[in-house]
């Protein structure tokens, strides 16, 4: 509270200080008098340089040149901190951590030592080579630091309490994941947040809010530019791989600017009610912004943090206006920039021609791209004489389009027994016998389309007892754009039964404009058959209606070991370096 009397002063004391710490533990120490006059800045921002942005995690940039002999080859991997101290009372200074940084460059000159650092969200740009596929918020941010060394800032009942926080965040398969930094990027965007490095080097997420902090007046103040609208999000979209559709949510009245998502892949699992809620949840975070984009040099508090809503008084400025901070630069023993970014509203409905070169783009090359949808069956079938589907594929068309169905399907079958009687005359004597022999089954095949029954072409097969391959084709025309698709084939046999092992019906279905998707979006389908035979005492007609009490029980998988040993290798007097072994699991 002292700092903040002080701050707002018109005249104030106060001096830097900060160390250099190498690899090796050995500290550096340099004060005020050390630092070049006008050399040192901070650089920091939360957003783009044109609109507010969610997921954000940019680095922090330190850049400072002191008078030093420190020799610069020593600090590779070396990290500096500085801080700030302002007097609040007579002698007694308060101090104000700036921050944690790893240098990057040092370059000497004959008496200066020149020195660039970031902050450590450069450390999460390590590969993340899809190690993990589901998780929390909090799991998939924990993991990230564990993997990438640096300490995360909140407990996991804190994250749990956000809107989102609880949530079981899928990846999808079909991904633009090259790091953990992208990541942290979409868990912050679905907690409806960005990521900074905190002054103490911890990874801290940050929403935006609606209450100030505090006023900045003109008196502190060198220049300031304040623009004539406020900045608001009223809808949110959001792009599903699967059907290549946009979803969009809004509150009412929408009349102002829409958030754009685009392709998050912790966004694509799950029925629509579950995307429903999350870009709901995320909408509720977003439509809190109501900040007028300003841009302003002051006399600097180092205090201010990325995120922080504030509010202007005096000159030009709309003191009923509250604005966040979404960039800032600080110059050391300097001014102070501040920044807020924002689009106008009244341009909500206009779309720039770089967000249109990229949609076509898009859509060039989605147009173009052969789509395979694979079905291979994970238990095995026995086919009678009631339908029995053998094969079951949904898939997404983008446009007005063609596709192919092609399977193949390896079966043994058995078939009825045939008594076949005749006569004989022996010694002019005629006698009848009676001969079992081998019959013929006949097989039909049905096709199903979005729940049609497609009865003008049901392909039938004859067979005897023995093994077949029965291979089928169709061809799917004139579908939609945009519609989400199934097609499922069943098949009944008379005169006997046939036998399909595990993983012996391999079927895709093929085209141009369809979505390159073939993960489970989360949808169980249930089928019982029975019997269509009641006994009816008398001349009674049956009008009740028929019940199925349908139970769910949660169970968790059993996981399953694999072991595979290898008689030892001779290689005579060759080392070996390493023996690595991969397994792939294929889930059908």
């Amino acid at each position: 509270e002292q700092y903040k009397t002080a701050i707002q002063d018109s005249t104030r004391s106060y001096y830097y200080e900060g160390v250099i710490i190498t690899k090796g533990g050995i500290k550096y120490p340099f004060t005020n008098a050390d630092i070049v006059k006008g050399s040192g800045y901070i650089v920091n921002q939360c957003c783009g340089d044109n609109e507010i942005e969610i997921g954000s995690v940019y680095a922090a940039e330190l850049g400072i040149t002191l008078f030093s002999d420190i020799d610069r080859y020593t600090l590779d991997g070396a990290e500096i901190k500085l801080s700030f101290f302002l007097e609040i009372e007579n002698g007694k200074y308060e101090e104000i951590p700036m921050g944690i940084y790893e240098i990057v460059e040092a370059d000497r000159s004959i008496k200066c030592l020149s020195i660039k650092a970031y902050d450590y969200m450069l450390r999460f740009d390590k590969d993340f080579k899809n190690i993990v596929s589901s998780g929390t918020a909090y799991e998939l941010l924990s993991l990230a630091c564990e993997k990438c060394k640096v300490s995360f800032a909140h407990k996991e009942e804190e994250i749990k309490e956000w809107k989102n926080g609880d949530v079981m965040l899928g990846i999808y398969g079909e991904n633009d994941i090259e790091t953990w930094r992208d990541v942290i990027f979409y868990v912050a965007q679905v907690l409806g947040c960005f990521a900074t490095i905190n002054r103490t080097g911890k990874l801290e997420l940050r929403r935006y809010g609606s209450v100030p902090i505090v006023d900045v007046p003109d008196t502190q103040r060198f220049s300031s530019s304040f623009s004539d609208f406020v900045t608001r999000y009223t809808a949110v979209s959001s792009t599903n791989i699967k059907n290549q559709t946009a979803e969009y949510y809004s509150i009412k009245p929408d009349n102002a600017l829409t958030m754009n998502l685009g392709t998050n892949p912790l966004l694509q699992f799950g029925l629509e009610e579950t995307r429903r809620t999350i870009l709901t949840n995320i909408l509720e975070d977003i439509s809190k912004i109501a900040y007028v984009p300003f841009d302003s040099s002051t006399i600097g508090n180092p205090a201010f943090d990325l995120g922080d809503v504030i509010t202007f008084s005096g000159g030009h400025a709309d003191v009923k206006q509250m604005a966040a901070i979404t960039k800032y630069e600080y110059r050391i023993n300097g001014k102070h920039t501040l920044k807020c970014v924002g689009k106008n509203p009244r341009l909500s409905r206009a779309k720039s021609k770089n967000d249109k070169n990229i949609a076509g783009l898009v859509n060039a090359v989605q147009a173009g791209k052969i789509v395979v949808h694979t079905f291979m069956n994970a238990a095995p079938y026995t086919l009678g004489a009631t339908d029995m589907e053998v094969a079951s594929i949904e898939f997404a068309s983008n446009e007005e389009t063609d596709a192919q169905f092609h399977a193949s399907i390896l079966m043994e079958v058995k078939t009825d027994a045939v008594q076949k009687a005749g006569k004989i005359t022996v010694d002019g004597k005629e006698a009848e016998f009676v001969v079992t022999d081998d019959g013929k089954a006949e097989l039909a095949v049905s096709y199903i389309l979005n729940s049609d029954v497609i009865d003008t072409y049901i392909p039938i097969e004859t067979l005897g007892s023995g093994k077949h391959i029965l291979n089928l084709y169709y061809p799917l025309t004139g579908l939609k754009a945009n519609a989400y698709n199934s097609f499922r084939v069943r098949i009944k046999m008379t005169g006997g039964t046939a036998v399909i092992e595990r993983g012996q019906v391999i079927a895709n279905i093929s085209g141009q404009g369809l979505s390159a998707n073939n993960v489970w979006d989360g949808r169980l389908e249930f089928e019982d058959y029975f019997e269509d035979k009641f006994a009816v005492a008398g001349d009674i007609s049956f009008h009740n209606s028929i019940y199925e009490n349908l139970t769910i029980q949660r169970k968790s998988p059993q996981g399953i070991g694999f072991l595979d040993s290898f008689a030892g290798v001779g290689m005579d007097s060759y080392g070996v370096v390493d023996a690595h072994e991969e397994v792939r699991i294929n889930p059908i």
